[in-house]
């Protein structure tokens, strides 16, 4: 741990000195000691805090909780605990964004402040130098940011009152950095049980947090969906979603997934969406209504069509998780009761999940080719009439034979996969179909027989390994094959020139078929 020299600590008073910043701090009480087990010193985030205090003489009084600086301080460690943080570090936030060209947002939008006596204490922030330099503000709010994302260090920070000094730096500053600085500490401190209750309980700061949503600079709104998403994923999910609840704010929401052009915020914006659909069936039933009376449905269907073009059109691999989140977000609406028909019923949806189905470069979408597969599934099962559409496409069927090995490790997505095939092939009548028919028919599935035989080799119909669910649908699909199959070497003969599959590839299937049918 290294120890700041005499010079150091002279040249650090200086700063506060310069900056017009506390020169002096109130002696910590003489039983207090830290119990928290850290690679950092306490002092030193402490002392962190401190320096983002607004100037003024009520800010002391504000945040008189704060322990005083120790002489020692630590170098800080950049600890990650878990997907949801972010970094101050992360080459989204380099420097202070002063633009939001990528984001057209209505610059009517206000930002509404709550009134009270920390705005009065606080406002030299929003002069240039007053408590500290933006600059020097920066550097500390960054280090704290990327701190933040430690359990140990986040729950030392809530009982320092680090909540308390963001609430008042967003309550008067206008410095779009600072704000989104203040938020993207919020969220790496919300990734953690205790200081996410400490953030609801502290009046005033989730209304401000959701204010955000009304400024027009990506990079704030980016890291307030990213914590409002993360509000949504935690035990604290209703205070958040009603705090969501106005038609208002919901309106916001939609209408920046579906104007911006910036693709990190269009990621988490869709992101929020996906997170109320996921969220508990409380926050479902608050949310979710006012939403699809806002035409969700059809946004997210729009997203996808979008997005869909740029995938076979660009080829753009930074969008794929883009297409990911719209899918799932699509996929989590079309199974929840009351509004999955809505959904499900749209013919626009059903030929762009179809289209993807069909895409030939699958390696570079497989995520989302096994999505559609799950959502696929599940529009078959409110409208069943889709099926009889796809019975004769046969570039449908050998697309989703194709996602096989990108589901092996997805229980639900191979079902759904399986229960798509069969689907298709009860309506195959394989004794009507002309020679050629039949023979392209049989060539489709023979073409990928080693697919299908690993898929059934490492998964075996064993019903044990699904408790009390039966894979109905794969048996029902091995025995349709084994059907069509048997029609095509009946009729083989009759087709002379017009084969085109070999014999040893069919006999090689119709044993596998046979084998996992029973």
């Amino acid at each position: 741990m290294a120890v700041r020299s005499d010079l150091a600590i002279e040249e650090e008073e200086e700063e506060e000195e310069e900056y017009g910043g506390p020169t002096h701090h109130p002696a910590a009480p003489l039983d207090e000691s830290f119990d928290v087990s850290t690679t950092v010193d306490p002092s030193y985030i402490i002392s962190l805090i401190r320096k983002l205090l607004p100037s003024g003489a009520g800010s002391k009084s504000s945040c008189d909780g704060i322990a005083s600086d120790a002489p020692n301080q630590g170098s800080p460690t950049n600890t990650k605990e878990g997907n949801a943080v972010s970094t101050s570090r992360d080459k989204h936030f380099e420097s202070p964004k002063k633009s939001s060209e990528n984001m057209d947002v209505d610059n009517s939008g206000q930002f509404s402040y709550q009134q009270g006596e920390l705005k009065d204490s606080c406002n030299g922030l929003e002069q240039s130098g007053a408590s500290v330099g933006e600059e020097v503000w920066e550097e500390h709010g960054c280090i704290l940011w990327d701190l933040a994302s430690s359990k140990r260090h986040a729950e030392l920070m809530v009982e320092n009152l680090i909540l308390e000094v963001l609430l008042a730096n967003l309550m008067v500053c206008k410095s779009l950095r600072v704000t989104e600085i203040c938020i993207g500490i919020c969220g790496n401190l919300a990734c953690h049980e205790v200081p996410m209750k400490r953030i609801v309980s502290t009046n005033g700061l989730i209304e401000i947090i959701v204010d955000i949503l009304f400024l027009d600079d990506p990079q704030c709104l980016c890291e307030t969906c990213r914590l409002l998403t993360v509000g949504l994923q935690s035990r604290e999910s209703i205070t958040w979603s009603k705090a969501l609840q106005s038609e208002h704010i919901l309106c916001q929401i939609l209408w920046i997934v579906e104007n911006t052009l910036n693709p990190q915020l269009m990621e988490k914006s869709i992101g929020l969406i996906l997170a109320i659909l996921e969220s508990q069936q409380e926050v479902v039933d608050v949310l979710l209504p006012p939403m699809m009376k806002l035409g969700l449905a059809s946004l997210l269907i729009s997203l996808l069509a979008s997005e869909m073009n740029k995938v076979t059109s660009e080829r753009i691999p930074e969008r794929y998780s883009i297409l990911e989140l719209i899918l799932r977000a699509i996929e989590a609406l079309s199974v929840i009761d009351d509004h999955s028909q809505e959904i499900c019923s749209s013919k626009e949806l059903f030929e762009l999940v179809s289209g993807l189905v069909k895409f030939p470069d699958k390696f570079e979408v497989a995520n989302c080719c096994v999505t559609a597969a799950v959502l696929i599934a599940n529009i078959l099962s409110d409208v069943a009439d889709r099926a009889s559409e796809i019975s004769q496409d046969l570039s449908f069927l050998e697309g989703l034979l194709d996602i096989f090995p990108f589901a092996s490790d997805d229980l639900e997505a191979r079902n759904a996969l399986w229960n798509i095939i069969a689907r298709v092939l009860v309506r195959i009548r394989e004794t009507e179909m002309s020679p050629s028919s039949l023979d392209r028919h049989v060539s489709v599935l023979v073409t990928k027989v080693d697919l299908i035989e690993d898929e059934l080799l490492n998964q075996p119909l064993d019903d044990s390994r699904h408790g009390n669910e039966r894979p109905d649908a794969r048996i029902t699909s091995l025995r349709r094959m084994i059907s069509i199959l048997n029609q095509w070497i009946a009729a083989k003969d009759n087709l002379n020139a017009e084969v085109t599959v070999n014999d040893s590839d069919v006999k090689k299937l119709l044993n596998c078929c046979n084998k996992y049918s029973k």
